[in-house]
Parts: structure tokens; sequence; C-alpha cells
């Protein structure tokens, strides 16, 4: 997987086709990932004798192969190339304009 924690996303499939946000989590074994305000689900915290009952609302995974890097030149959807440099290092860039990718 070429993504990275960080990473500026945009959902290609699925009902939230479209939406943009940044990677807060991979999860490399099952291939999923969780992009900030997408696949957004509810929670509800029970009663404590500290605090109130509440409803929250976090983030679900979705599946790695449904979000590609947004180049950050043309904030088109890219995939991610990796190439060598002169000193030896290697680096991430957008195909689609070349940009290296932080």
């Amino acid at each position: 997987m070429k993504l990275k924690v960080g990473d500026n996303v945009v959902v290609t499939t699925g009902k939230h086709k479209g939406k943009t946000g940044k990677l807060l989590k991979i999860d490399r074994k099952n291939n999923r990932v969780v992009v900030e305000k997408v696949n957004l689900q509810t929670k509800f915290v029970k009663k404590s004798i500290n605090a109130p009952g509440q409803k929250k609302e976090q983030e679900g995974s979705i599946h790695a192969s449904n979000v590609m890097v947004l180049c950050p030149k043309t904030n088109k959807p890219s995939r991610v190339g990796r190439r060598i440099l002169k000193d030896g290092t290697n680096e991430r860039y957008a195909k689609v304009s070349g940009e290296r990718l932080s």
C-alpha cells in the first residue's frame, strides 16, 4: 500500500464518492483506511457517574482500494509512484503531474 497517514485523499467509489479528507489511520493487515469526516457512524455512550450519556460521531473505515491520493499541484486523483533520487533516497510522487508528495 502506497498510502501514508496525513495524505489528502479522495473517495473514488461507494456512497461517499467524491468526498475528500486527510488519512487518519491505516490498517495494513485488513487493507482498510480511516478518512477524516468520511463514513461517519453514530456511537451512543452510556451515562456514568462522572459524565452524562451522549451521541458521538466517529469515522468508520473504508477499503483502501476505494481511495486515491490527491495531486498537490492539480488537485486531481492520482496514483502514487516511487523514484530513486541521485543521493540514493526514495521519494513518492503523483503520477498525474510528477509532483513530489510529502
